[in-house]
């Protein structure tokens, strides 16, 4: 993220805290997410953005089109909205929303539900009682399982050509479904820094042992089934995934936020495109300004990577004996010298979209206009 001075002078009438998308940085970022696809479409995680406008100004984009969604009745939402491919990243168990599904023939068009369990055709029969042909996708666990070890996230039992074939055989012989797709997650290869040879290791013996079984995969579906999608990948995996000629989709969506987690990444790194701004309410040292609130910690293992990192003042960082917290979050360095109470200092946080959780409104600047958009929790929508 850039010129904190402009964004200070846009903001300058509203109260901390609040949070910034910068729009120049957005574009960008998403302009090097298509440059890494490489031709093939990108699919916009919902997850990873909250904001219907910037999920529009993402789809408008050439390059990118359809949404991945993490929940159904958000999926129900985007459909009513104008989104009309949709694909669910993962299971639903919503009844209410599966019966809204089955009862609506142009949402059902749109939306394509994820399994990788006969008990979840079970389950959605049960709930629904008929209705509308519902679009199912087999989730195909990615995970690399060397030296005993299992490297990834704990997501499908599906691995195997033969799991999947059997699962696939179950879904086209029920005509209450239609199976448009399989999708593979490599969490192992997108969502880890490149900070040693170990991990640089993994990511090259995990890319090819799963181009090799992902291959197998499709083609064993294919053989009962024509596939609308083969969808793989994250914004850390973008150029491995997109390289294999089996995946017709990619999705995306961190990248176009810039979080931390992305910091260190040997093949791109991504502009800081959104921050949040807090204010300074004491001093107890003079290297230390404490800021109101604040501690906006990510999901995912509890250590140093998910908290925020301090962006603006230069040189801050957090108390190791207090981190980020509920009501005050301390930060040290030696330009905290030059904090007066009422200043502020720029945060930013470790995930992407999971921030906009905290605020109604996100600020795009663009140019030297300051536009106020609605987060998800601002529509009164909360999906999680």
């Amino acid at each position: 993220m850039g010129d904190f001075d402009r964004y200070g002078r846009l903001t300058a009438t509203l109260d901390p805290p609040f949070a910034v998308v910068d729009l120049a940085a957005f574009r960008r970022n998403a302009d090097d997410l298509v440059r890494r696809a490489a031709g093939v479409p990108i699919r916009v995680a919902s997850k990873s953005v909250r904001n219907r406008a910037l999920l529009s100004e993402a789809l408008r984009r050439p390059g990118f089109h359809g949404v991945m969604s993490y929940a159904l009745p958000e999926a129900l939402w985007l459909a009513r909205n104008g989104v009309d491919d949709i694909l669910m990243g993962y299971p639903t168990v919503h009844r209410a929303a599966l019966r809204e599904l089955a009862g609506d023939a142009e949402a059902a068009a749109r939306i394509t539900l994820m399994i990788d369990d006969i008990e979840h055709l079970a389950f959605i029969k049960q709930v629904t009682g008929g209705g509308e042909r519902i679009r199912v996708c087999l989730d195909v666990d990615a995970s690399l399982r060397v030296f005993g070890q299992h490297l990834g996230v704990r997501r499908s039992p599906l691995r195997t050509p033969e799991q999947v074939l059997a699962l696939a055989r179950q879904v086209v012989a029920d005509d209450a479904f239609e199976l448009v797709g399989v999708m593979f997650y490599e969490a192992q290869i997108a969502g880890l820094p490149d900070t040693s040879p170990a991990v640089r290791w993994v990511k090259r013996h995990s890319a090819a042992e799963l181009s090799e079984r992902r291959g197998a995969v499709v083609d064993a579906v294919k053989q009962i089934a024509t596939l609308r999608l083969v969808n793989s990948g994250g914004t850390g995996s973008i150029e491995i995934s997109s390289a294999d000629p089996a995946v017709t989709e990619v999705t995306a969506g961190s990248g176009l936020y810039g979080p931390t987690l992305f910091d260190k990444y040997d093949v791109f790194q991504p502009e800081h495109a959104v921050a949040y701004a807090l204010g300074v309410v004491r001093r107890p040292t003079p290297r230390i300004a404490t800021l109101f609130g604040g501690g906006y910690v990510a999901s995912g293992p509890a250590k140093k990577s998910r908290l925020p990192a301090p962006a603006w003042p230069l040189g801050l960082k957090l108390l190791g004996t207090e981190g980020a917290g509920e009501v005050q979050t301390p930060v040290e360095g030696e330009n905290a010298r030059g904090l007066k109470i009422g200043d502020r200092v720029w945060m930013r946080y470790a995930k992407a979209g999971e921030m906009l959780e905290r605020f109604d409104r996100l600020y795009a600047v663009d140019g030297n206009e300051l536009i106020e958009l609605v987060s998800y929790r601002g529509e009164g929508k909360n999906f999680g």
